[in-house]
Order: C-alpha cells, then sequence, then structure tokens
C-alpha cells in the first residue's frame, strides 16, 4: 500500500521555474554589470545605496524571516566591516580587496558571538544582539589610528573619481548577486527545509533530529558577513565615516526590520520589494525632515495591519505566485507525462 501510494505521486521543487528565475536573474545582473557604461554616472552611483540596502534587508530576513532570530544589532557587523576595511587598507591592501577579507574576519568574530548571542531567547536576544553592537563600538573608539571616537577616512583612496565609482558600484553589485545567489541555495537545500522548520517551531525542529545549534550559527555568520559587506560598501561611497557612532547606528536595524516587514517576511522577494520601496521613498522624501520619518512609521503601521505578511507575502498568497521558489509540494505523478528528462530529475531528488 505504502510503495502505491508513494508511486502515486512525487515532490516538486519548481526546478524549472527556479533555472527560469536563475537565467532571468544572471541576466538582469549582467545588464545592471554594463549600466555604467550607458547610463550617466549619477544614475548608477545612486543605484549603490539600493544595492547594499537589498543586501542588508536579505541578511536580516535570513535571521529572522527563516530562523527566527530577530535581532536589532546587525550595526554591529555593518561598523566593524567599515573598520576592518581600514585595518587592512593601513596593512597595504587596496580597499576593494581589504572589504573581502574584513567579511571573512567578521565572519570568524561573529562565531564566538554567537555562543553569547544564542544563551538569550525572544525579545532578550534583540536586546542582546544590540548591547554586543554598543560593545563593538566601544571597543573601536579605544583605537587612535582607528581615529578613536572621531571619524576616519580612507588612506590608500587615490583612484579617479569615476573608476571609484564604477568599482565601487560594481563590488556593491557583486555583494548583491552572492546573498540572493547564497540565500536562494541555502534556502533551496536541506539546511532551507531546517530552518524553516527551526523558525516555525524550534523544539519540534529539536526533536525531528535537526541540529539547531549549528544551523542557527551558521545562519548567523553569514548574516554578520553580509553586514560586513555592506558596511564596507557604504564606507567606500563615502570615502570613509563620518563617526563611530553613524556607522554603528541602530537605525540601520530599523531600516532592515521596515524593509522587510513592508516587503514580507519569510520570503526572499518580500525583502527586494521593501529595499526598492524604501529607497524610493528615500530618494525623493528624505528632504522632509522628521516628518519623513514619521510617514515611514505610519506606512509600516498600515502595512502590519492590514497586509500582515507583507506587500509581496499577500500577493504571493493570494495569487500563488514565486519568483525564487524555494518550497515542496506534492502533485500527483500521473498529472502529466514524463518525459526521459523528468524521469532523471525524479530519480536525482530520490
Amino acid at each position: 500500500m505504502a510503495a502505491l501510494i508513494a508511486g502515486s505521486v512525487r515532490v516538486d521543487r519548481y526546478r524549472r521555474q527556479a533555472l527560469t528565475a536563475g537565467l532571468v536573474a544572471a541576466v538582469i545582473f549582467v545588464i545592471l554589470a554594463v549600466a555604467p557604461y550607458v547610463l550617466d554616472p549619477s544614475i548608477t552611483s545612486s543605484w549603490i545605496k539600493l544595492f547594499y540596502l537589498i543586501t542588508l534587508a536579505t541578511m536580516w530576513n535570513l535571521l529572522a524571516g527563516y530562523a527566527g532570530m530577530v535581532s536589532v544589532g546587525q550595526q554591529a557587523y555593518i561598523g566593524l566591516g567599515a573598520y576592518g576595511l581600514f585595518v587592512f587598507n593601513d596593512l597595504g591592501f587596496d580597499p576593494y580587496s581589504s572589504a573581502l577579507i574584513a567579511s571573512v574576519v567578521v565572519g570568524i568574530i561573529a562565531f564566538p558571538l554567537s555562543f553569547v548571542a544564542f544563551r538569550l531567547r525572544g525579545g532578550y536576544f534583540a536586546i542582546g544582539t544590540w548591547v554586543i553592537a554598543e560593545a563593538a563600538r566601544q571597543v573601536i573608539i579605544r583605537f587612535d589610528n582607528l581615529g578613536a571616537g572621531r571619524g576616519r577616512s580612507i588612506s590608500n583612496y587615490t583612484e579617479d573619481p569615476i573608476f571609484r565609482n564604477l568599482f565601487t558600484y560594481w563590488l556593491a553589485l557583486l555583494i548583491l548577486v552572492l546573498a540572493l545567489a547564497g540565500t536562494f541555495y541555502l534556502l533551496r537545500s536541506r539546511m532551507g527545509v531546517a530552518l524553516q522548520s527551526i523558525r516555525d517551531n524550534e523544539v519540534a525542529a529539536r526533536a525531528i533530529g535537526v541540529n539547531v545549534s549549528r544551523t542557527k550559527r551558521i545562519v548567523f555568520v553569514i548574516a554578520a558577513s553580509g553586514a560586513s559587506l555592506a558596511g564596507s560598501v557604504i564606507c567606500l561611497q563615502a570615502i570613509g565615516v563620518a563617526s563611530p557612532s553613524q556607522i554603528f547606528s541602530v537605525s540601520y536595524s530599523a531600516f532592515m526590520i521596515f524593509m522587510v516587514l513592508i516587503g514580507g517576511i519569510g520570503t526572499i522577494e518580500g525583502p527586494i520589494l521593501g529595499a526598492v520601496i524604501y529607497y524610493v521613498m528615500d530618494l525623493y522624501f528624505s528632504q522632509l525632515g522628521l516628518w519623513y520619518l514619521v510617514v515611514l512609521g505610519l506606512l509600516a503601521i498600515v502595512v502590519t495591519l492590514f497586509l500582515p505578511k507583507g506587500i509581496w507575502g499577500e500577493l504571493s498568497h493570494r495569487f500563488n505566485i514565486s519568483v525564487f521558489p524555494v518550497g515542496h509540494r506534492i502533485v500527483s505523478a500521473s498529472s502529466r507525462p514524463r518525459s526521459q528528462t523528468d524521469q532523471l530529475l525524479i530519480n536525482e531528488e530520490k
């Protein structure tokens, strides 16, 4: 009987949709990569902010939306990424290589910090990550070569402004590609299933054999490295850091939460949409001062009340659409004829 049931259904992982999404995304990223040769530099340089906003939102969504870790201290790794760039740049590395090296070092630093953070749960975890961020800032301001409590500019950064913006643009785009592609393939792996089970019920996930601590720690380190790369891009675009308080500001976490919530937590597309909405609002309405923050707050409240799944989450739920499918579904094995390619895919999944 079990064999009969197993033969009548199969697990569909949306392989064709995933392949199509990957190809379309690759074409879009290639177009974005050559855009500086076609468009005015003032246009493409402003996209750098959009790229790192999407990266930050994606990393926070990976933490909270899939691993259930609501952090308000991701600014710790943004600041460490920026100051790590200074450290390796002073050692003789170019700024772009320094950004990549710093992200690896920040990931290594995040590993032992996870043992501290994981001793906390729920709201205590959120506050604990904020405390870690403040502690990181206090450590940084003790070093005179990092500017102490003052700002700091990049020392070995002599490229022509046009090439400087171009290389920063490409680095920001590369980081965005890594963040989205890495998240997509991570969530389509077994670890992605484990993450979603942890988010839904950590106790139940542990009971069925999921190594909860290891899985969450891997995501914690990945999110820290991603935030570090975004922090390096912020530093490169501004050619330095205005002050430790600015780069370690909790407002970065607030904006990450805003982007993910209005876009749709627990989806890949939601943070992208939320980041685009925030970017457009910041571009055209930031001159309103405090009223701009009021509008952001009101928008977040309205979306939370009437669209609890977020804008993309509601669209996906109502119309059953997904640009980056990461789930599974059980379908009838006889729902359509199997081609030779389909049979090979089914055997591979088994």
